[in-house]
């Protein structure tokens, strides 16, 4: 029988929970950690619609990068996702920053995604005498131009619109950081990449790039993560053969652009 706890238990084999950040909130947010599970829903998010989409599909469990309960509670209101996950008696397990830092967690996908030649970390986070990767550092199989580089960033993680900084460089080595990344820039100056892709970068942060003569690509904060969903999607499915996993067709940021 498997359970929320063997799911749990998975996870922290291939992104350790207490590895996350001294701020996250993760692991079994919501739920019965014996409750035995037959179908799971997994997304970037737990919103009102993914919820709607699990009860809909009768999954017993959501898995969320995000986690669904991030500040302590002072109420638990109605509407609130914790109140309708638990009214429902659906469970979460929420896997966040470590799997960002995780062997074969978000960034490595999205690394993977821009089919770049990895050679080592942008930064690192130091937790239990371990040093874990913030970011990743790597090479493209062919150089482009800024604007083309943009082009392919925005055809490979399947964006809408990106927002770059033209430059005067050839595009070779590029630093990465999934989702809320910009503060990471002075790294990827340091170690001379020509261009840093992220989901979210600041004012001070684009000035700071476009003096140094590095392209941004700002692919947005949901793209750059959500790359990791369908590659989980497999690897729980192989693991545990018994339960049906299904990548949320709900879970979405919203973001259109007006060019």
């Amino acid at each position: 029988m498997t359970t929320v706890q063997s799911i749990y238990n998975f996870f922290n084999k291939i992104a350790p929970f207490d590895t996350a950040m001294d701020f996250d909130n993760v692991g079994i947010l919501v739920g019965d950690k014996d409750k035995a599970i037959k179908r799971v829903i997994v997304a970037l998010d737990i919103t009102d619609l993914v919820v709607r989409e699990a009860y809909a599909l009768k999954a017993d469990l959501i898995i969320s990068h995000h986690p669904v309960i991030f500040n302590p509670l002072t109420r638990l209101d109605s509407n609130s996702i914790p109140y309708k996950l638990a009214n429902l008696g659906i469970s979460a397990i929420c896997v966040h920053t470590n799997l960002d830092m995780a062997k074969e967690g978000v960034n490595y996908w999205l690394a993977n995604a821009l089919e770049l030649n990895v050679v080592g970390a942008l930064s690192y986070y130091e937790c239990k005498e371990m040093k874990l990767p913030l970011g990743l550092v790597g090479f493209l199989s062919n150089p482009y131009t800024p604007e083309g580089f943009a082009r392919y960033v925005k055809e490979r993680l399947d964006c809408s619109g990106v927002r770059f900084i033209k430059t005067c460089n050839e595009i070779s080595k590029v630093g990465i950081c999934s989702g809320a990344g910009g503060d990471l820039i002075d790294k990827a100056k340091k170690l001379n990449v020509d261009a840093f892709v992220t989901g979210e970068i600041k004012h001070h942060e684009i000035l700071f790039a476009s003096e140094n003569n590095i392209c941004v690509v700002d692919a947005g904060h949901f793209k750059t993560e959500d790359v990791v969903i369908l590659p989980l999607v497999k690897m729980l499915s192989k693991e545990f053969s018994d339960i049906e996993f299904i990548k949320s067709r709900e879970c979405d940021d919203g973001i259109k652009y007006l060019v």
